[in-house]
């Protein structure tokens, strides 16, 4: 059982100290599984470190297995914690290269050595440990994948490795932080199947924090609502859901804008995916599809499906094996996958928005859009080019350089170190933004998201969840780009927080008649936001038309039952 008693938490700022947890209590019994839910920034995330012990708590006591714990009981209570819970943090993606079932038995070796390193296969314990992390894996419907590598996983299949890897711990107490929020419908029953099932294997207290009312609805026994770092509400999921109702804003509606003219041309592209051991994950054949201007599209599907797949070939960060895709510049069609003296001039009118996103926490927000602007404001290729003349630097290799912005975080460092490039060949190269040309870009685009213009001057922990999202959106628009792409960059956000994004990025599209191309495991969202979505099934279109009846027929092959 665990027991949690008047819980206070502060976090030191710059100049105050800001009181995260209020007075917190609850109980959780052995085989129960609590929800908790609440607004983006209630302290929810907050709550669930202080309970795992790698954050202090300043008053209040936690109770687990009759042991209590206190602000006076320094490292030994926060070891205590930690060695008898297990986390799962939402977005955390910390997995070891190699394959899946590897990270497993790195955890196991961690129980039985104190590190995480990966035994010999000839020691004599290794056979067990395999059987046993094989068992995990199986326990959260990855077993077919154990030998893939983790690099090679979907997010949904990220996600399900994590928690395999929390299972090895064999912990007292479960903590699970949007466990299911970047997951299709089909692999979210799965991995809430298989919760409902370690509910009653294990008879721990699990306790699950997520946005999504459908789960809470289908999994918690018991939801509690935090709301400014307090509990405000305790009991059946349907009675505390109702929370949500008061601060929701109405929903913006208004006919898409889109055009007749064609802005993208997918031509026959092909791409297959084969794994050393493995075999073949993805196989695209002769994928054909054209967007027009100012259209909101969202393509859906199962995790590993080939949606990210088809996403970074479309944005030119991945080519094709044949085919091509090509772009509509100034009424010339241009290739994105092939160098060409205007590629970078047509990735100046795109911006791209990442599943695994984030903004950097060592700069303010301010110098995170200034870093955008500096590339791809008017005039900066202009200037670019003429730096990389006088440096040496060749077109191809400026166009490297500019591409590399777009890619994911480990794939640029990944490509920096091989060019053998530093982060200052940005500031030799682009020129320097102005405060008064920042906001003049901000400006429209912070009212169109509804953003104070004061967190310009903030770093990400100083603002809440739902401004981290839009300010990130923000840093993607504030170049005005025609095209903006966004890989599941919402799955873990409240419907509160939800709505107002979606309404933001409508009023971006009204506004400024940017198309919007969004990858998504979130229905709801995707029939509120999207005016066009494309089903992806195997790498083939199964279906492209109106979001709710793609949807609907995306859930019916889903066959899943929390969503009814």
């Amino acid at each position: 059982m665990l027991k949690v008693n008047n819980i206070t938490k502060f976090y030191k700022l710059d100049s105050f100290d800001k009181k995260v947890l209020d007075n917190i209590s609850f109980k959780v019994d052995d085989g129960e599984i609590l929800g908790i839910t609440g607004k983006s920034g209630s302290g929810k995330t907050t709550l669930l470190k202080v309970l795992r012990g790698v954050e202090s708590l300043d008053e209040g006591t936690i109770e687990l297995n009759g042991v209590s714990i206190n602000s006076g009981s320094g490292k030994e209570g926060s070891k205590f914690l930690i060695k008898n819970t297990a986390i799962h943090l939402q977005r955390s993606f910390g997995l070891w290269n190699g394959p899946a079932i590897e990270n497993v038995i790195r955890k196991l070796s961690y129980i039985r050595t104190g590190n995480e390193s990966l035994p010999e296969k000839d020691s004599p314990y290794y056979d067990d440990m395999y059987n046993e992390a094989y068992k995990y894996l199986k326990m959260v419907k990855l077993d077919q994948k154990a030998l893939h590598s983790s690099s090679a996983l979907s997010g949904g299949e990220k996600q399900r490795l994590i928690i395999a890897r929390q299972l090895a711990s064999r912990p007292s107490l479960l903590l699970l932080d949007e466990p299911v929020t970047m997951t299709g419908p089909e692999t979210k029953q799965q991995v809430l199947d298989v919760l409902k099932e370690l509910k009653l294997k294990l008879n721990i207290p699990i306790i699950v924090v997520s946005h999504l009312p459908e789960v809470h609805m289908y999994l918690s026994d018991r939801l509690v609502f935090i709301e400014d770092g307090k509990l405000v509400d305790d009991g059946l999921p349907e009675s505390v859901l109702k929370n949500y109702n008061k601060d929701l804003k109405p929903r913006l509606d208004f006919k898409v804008n889109e055009s007749k003219t064609e802005c993208i041309n997918v031509n026959n592209i092909s791409k297959r995916l084969v794994l050393l051991r493995v075999g073949e994950v993805l196989n695209i054949q002769n994928l054909s599809l054209k967007i027009k201007k100012g259209e909101i599209v969202s393509l859906i599907g199962p995790s590993g499906t080939g949606k990210t797949t088809l996403m970074k070939i479309i944005e030119g960060l991945l080519e094709p094996k044949t085919g091509n895709v090509c772009y509509n510049l100034d009424g010339d069609w241009i290739e994105i996958t092939k160098f060409s003296r205007r590629r970078m001039e047509l990735r100046q009118k795109i911006s791209i928005m990442h599943q695994e996103f984030s903004l950097s926490p060592h700069s303010t927000i301010r110098e995170q859009i200034g870093f955008k602007l500096s590339m791809k404001k008017r005039g900066s290729l202009e200037y670019a080019q003429m730096k990389a003349s006088e440096l040496n630097i060749s077109e191809e290799l400026l166009d490297t350089i500019y591409r590399l912005p777009d890619m994911s975080e480990n794939e640029r460092a990944m490509k920096m170190h091989q060019l053998n490039l530093s982060d200052d060949i940005y500031s030799k190269l682009f020129p320097k933004i102005t405060n008064t040309d920042l906001e003049n870009y901000s400006i429209p685009i912070f009212e169109s998201l509804n953003l104070p213009l004061e967190i310009l001057d903030k770093k990400p922990h100083h603002i809440s969840g739902g401004e981290h999202v839009r300010a990130y959106i923000a840093t993607a628009l504030a170049t005005y780009p025609d095209i903006l792409f966004l890989d599941e960059p919402f799955g873990d956000l409240d419907p509160v927080t939800l709505r107002d994004v979606t309404n933001a990025l409508k009023s971006i599209n009204k506004d400024f008649g940017t198309t919007i191309i969004f990858v998504s495991h979130h229905i709801d969202f995707v029939k509120e936001a999207a005016n066009r979505a494309i089903l992806i099934l195997d790498g083939e279109i199964a279906n492209d038309g109106k979001p709710s009846d793609v949807c609907q027929d995306f859930i019916d092959r889903s066959n899943v039952k929390y969503l009814n």
